[in-house]
């Protein structure tokens, strides 16, 4: 009779199942098996290779979101607030179990679909929660927010070394914004979280997407360059305003050129680069082993 030695509860995945000794890795890149953390289509893969997304719906009531449309939530609804994924947390869990045993390095961004800094989130303090299991994982992360310094509430959780802090920016403005995000945090709170992340020693990184006005996007790059480790640089979709993309793509370049900014001009707006422009959309967003 041959002898099957008992299995260990480390061993049980998070369903009471056998964890495989060897995670398989789909063509896309992500691990089979996986749930809450996937590859990210669209545009959203050219902010990270792989993402979460914790809620549905937000609370911000940017006017310009796109978001509703692509997850088809009524706008209302998505504008009432943040709602919790059923089992996210547990869910993540075993996610990132997986991909730690599948030797994952790549950051997951948090969040594309939703703001990890709602305008509830305090309340549950889920972000912080899933940045916990990440850290126990020893998985990467990347932060997307519009949340302003509710996010200085984690940064403990932020490693040097891994970890990246990224805000959306449209306008140094408060009145524009108030116009655009009702009830988003000013700029002024956005961009005092990055000056905060940076003089921490974690990587920063600024979403300028979307852009409904030219002057404020530019003016925003002038205001932050000297604590943001690289821009990325869209424009507005969705709606049909009066803006020449092509004119504002060679003054952008031109501006970060002239700061010494890093950046990476996404897809949208890539017909209007010079041939051969170096555009890399991946490099690494943390300090790595150099400091």
């Amino acid at each position: 009779m041959s002898y099957t030695p008992p299995i260990n509860q480390s061993q049980l995945d998070l369903f009471g199942a056998p964890a495989p000794a060897v995670p398989v890795i789909n063509p896309d890149g992500s691990v089979k098996g996986s749930t809450v953390i996937y590859v990210p289509k669209s545009e959203a893969f050219e902010y990270a290779a792989l993402a979460t997304n914790p809620s549905r719906g937000c609370g911000h009531s940017c006017k310009y979101c796109s978001v509703p449309i692509t997850t088809h939530q009524d706008r209302a609804e998505f504008n009432a607030g943040a709602v919790l994924k059923k089992d996210y947390l547990a869910n993540l869990r075993h996610d990132a179990a997986l991909y730690q045993a599948a030797g994952n390095t790549a950051q997951i961004l948090i969040a594309f679909i939703t703001d990890p800094y709602h305008p509830t989130e305090h309340e549950t303090g889920t972000t912080r929660a899933g940045l916990e299991i990440l850290n126990e994982h020893n998985q990467p992360f990347s932060i997307l927010s519009k949340g302003g310094t509710r996010a200085l509430r984690d940064l403990d959780l932020f490693r040097s070394d891994r970890d990246c802090y990224g805000a959306t920016l449209t306008s140094p403005d408060d009145r524009l914004s108030k116009k655009w995000e009702p009830n988003a945090p000013l700029p002024g709170d956005r961009i005092a979280a990055l000056k905060a992340f940076f003089e921490a020693d974690i990587f920063t990184w600024a979403s300028l997407e979307p852009v409904f006005n030219v002057e404020a996007t530019l003016a925003v790059i002038a205001a932050t360059h000297e604590f943001v480790n690289l821009y990325k640089v869209g424009r507005m979709n969705y709606f049909n305003l009066p803006i020449d993309w092509r004119e504002y793509t060679l003054r952008m370049i031109d501006l970060l050129n002239r700061l010494g900014a890093r950046h990476y001009i996404k897809r949208d707006l890539q017909a209007f680069l010079p041939p051969g422009y170096p555009n890399p959309m991946r490099v690494p967003q943390h300090h790595g082993d150099a400091r």
